[in-house]
């Protein structure tokens, strides 16, 4: 009986055993389990928010900018003294529409105008149809994006956008 009690608990440990051994050796075939993405980091989102913040100055504007990473997280939001409580969800959800489309949003409510097949993209709840979202780019990636609120227009929030770039290294809000 001991002997049969023993060959019994025996088993699952012997079989376990076999079975993590053959996951781990497919695992370490594979090497496409993990991949890894570029991403805007806090310091570029200053240096982009600053070249924005310097636009929107230069045109009169006080301005609300919200710059997410390429997962849609928010890394920095700003909004500048005066500027109402409504922009800051707005430029947040520019942002968004921007990153989740690939597309700068001023381009998107245009396309969305004439074309009655993507018309109703404005009632996808997160997407925000104004202009003043752009994606940001580096090397062919979005690896985040910008919104900007409270600009007086589309033009001005579009054109405020679109200057948060750091050509030098390859960050621009252009493909």
């Amino acid at each position: 009986m001991k002997i049969l009690f023993i060959f019994l608990t025996l088993i699952p440990i012997v079989s376990n055993a076999q079975k993590n051994t053959e996951i781990k050796e497919v695992l370490l075939e594979k090497n496409s389990y993990i991949k890894t993405i570029d991403n805007l980091t806090l310091d570029a989102a200053y240096i982009l928010t600053k070249r924005a913040t310097e636009k929107a100055t230069a045109l009169g504007k006080k301005v609300t900018i919200a710059i997410l990473d390429a997962s849609g997280n928010i890394i920095l939001l700003v909004r500048a003294d005066g500027v109402g409580i409504h922009n800051t969800e707005a430029a947040r959800r520019k942002a968004y529409t921007a990153l989740s489309t690939r597309t700068p949003t001023l381009e998107l409510l245009r396309n969305a105008e004439i074309n009655p097949d993507t018309r109703n993209l404005n009632t996808i709840p997160e997407l925000l149809l104004l202009s003043g979202g752009s994606p940001i780019w580096y090397k062919g990636n979005v690896v985040g994006s910008i919104g900007v609120a409270g600009g007086g227009g589309p033009d001005n929030d579009d054109l405020i956008a679109k200057s948060a770039i750091l050509n030098e290294i390859g960050i621009t809000t252009t493909k």
